[in-house]
């Protein structure tokens, strides 16, 4: 069982910043590859960023530049800093954890946290 508590939204203006937090709630050490996602009223859910469990990151191009993806593995949290941030970052943004094998297989999304970014 995996339960990921998100956190560190909230409203900013236009070239502001933001360090949202995802803390994952497990029994089991297991490596994940991690992800944050977002979703814009009216739109799909669309990727943001993903760190892999050997810490390779991908970012995607809207968000390339801006954002940093990292994770504390003492802390069992991923982090997402976010600069720069303009309107169109405003969504709601979820992690997601995907592990590997019979104990850590599975697919797991926080609840999401909403950032709003005003001009």
């Amino acid at each position: 069982q995996v339960r990921l508590v998100e956190s560190g939204g909230g409203s900013v203006q236009a070239g502001g910043s933001l360090r949202l937090s995802c803390a994952i709630k497990t029994d089991f050490a297991c490596k994940y590859d991690m992800s944050w996602y977002r979703q814009a009223p009216g739109k799909e859910r669309e990727f943001v960023s993903r760190i892999g469990n050997d810490g390779t990151t991908t970012y995607a191009d809207s968000v390339k530049g801006r954002f940093t993806i990292s994770q504390d593995n003492a802390k069992n949290t991923l982090y997402l800093q976010m600069n720069s941030l303009k309107p169109e970052d405003t969504a709601m943004y979820y992690c997601k954890v995907e592990g590997r094998g019979i104990i850590c297989g599975g697919s797991y999304w926080g609840q999401g946290t909403q950032v709003t970014v005003s001009s």
